[in-house]
């Protein structure tokens, strides 16, 4: 590993807490409903749309990328949340970064695991979308309204993201 690696881990919920929510099947459902035949995670995301937006689900068909990855664009939405739910149970690559003056700070990497999504908090520096398998194919909730909702940062060094532990 050099100064500019990055060791992608698993995504779990606690160390994902400040970029964003981890959507995912975890402990204790909240309900049992259907007469006994679902159980329900309930309000599982900090969904933000701003006062002047509302929420939209499109599909999203990234072609699908390989660790070690070269990161070297990072972006955000200062008006709104955006949620990534997989339509597969394929992984994906998830890179956030703190903001550090209006910019990206450094990155951390997550690996997903079958049934992961994610909710990236409004404002939160992220990689672009990056399956690590086809087919790629996302629903994705964000915010849809008026206004610059997308700030990109072309990185002069890029990171490379490597494989878990």
């Amino acid at each position: 590993m050099t100064a500019r690696d990055i060791r992608a881990v698993p995504l779990a919920a606690a160390a994902f807490a400040p970029f964003g929510d981890v959507l995912e099947a975890a402990g204790a459902p909240d309900r049992i409903i259907n007469a006994g035949h679902c159980a329900r995670f309930h309000d599982r995301a900090r969904l933000d749309f701003g006062p002047d937006g509302r929420a939209g689900i499109s599909v999203f068909m990234a072609e699908p990328r390989a660790l070690p990855y070269r990161l070297d664009l990072l972006e955000r939405h200062p008006e709104g949340s955006q949620a990534f739910i997989p339509m597969s149970l394929a992984p994906f690559l998830v890179i956030v970064a703190p903001d550090a003056g209006g910019f990206p700070g450094q990155p951390q990497a997550f690996l997903t695991a079958p049934g992961q999504g994610v909710n990236l908090l409004r404002g939160t520096w992220h990689g672009v979308l990056t399956p690590l398998a086809a087919p790629g194919l996302f629903a994705v909730i964000d915010r849809i309204g008026p206004g610059a909702n997308l700030e990109e940062v072309a990185l002069a060094e890029p990171w490379v993201i490597v494989g878990g532990p």
